[in-house]
């Protein structure tokens, strides 16, 4: 099952955030933690992380904590995720090593390959300005 980290979760919510906000001050990784629940020291590494993939800028001193890097319609979902979780694939045959014990005889590997390739681009369409400019979802129930 493809499941993003929890730091990736996590890394979304503080941006989505930041977006919101649009720059009017920077945020401590522990009002961020605060506001939506989440332990400050992990949300900490976070923005940490994110500050070093050049996503977040980090401001020190009075009134110091992190802004956005860019303008939110350049930061895409995957840039997030890639910068806390690495490179994404749903089978290991699309990961950096590649290898698999199934490769000369997979009958798979090009139908995984489309559904791997779609949900990179619809995580790099997806923008952190899109993502503030959404409605709230509405639950949806589904009935087999």
């Amino acid at each position: 099952m493809l499941k993003l980290s929890k730091k990736a979760d996590y890394a979304l919510i503080a941006l989505r955030h930041l977006a919101l906000d649009n720059g009017q001050r920077a945020w401590s990784a522990s009002e961020i933690a605060r506001i939506y629940g989440i332990s400050a020291p992990l949300m900490a590494k976070v923005l940490q992380r994110l500050a070093r993939s050049g996503l977040v800028e980090a401001r020190q001193g009075s009134g110091g904590g992190y802004l956005l890097a860019r303008d939110p319609a350049q930061i895409t979902a995957l840039d997030v995720v890639r910068s806390i979780d690495g490179p994404l694939a749903i089978a290991s045959c699309f990961s950096a090593q590649g290898v698999c014990e199934q490769s000369l005889t997979c009958t798979v590997r090009e139908p995984l390959r489309q559904v791997n390739e779609s949900i990179l681009a619809m995580l790099d369409r997806m923008t952190l300005l899109g993502m503030i400019q959404e409605q709230p979802a509405r639950v949806v129930e589904l009935r087999s």
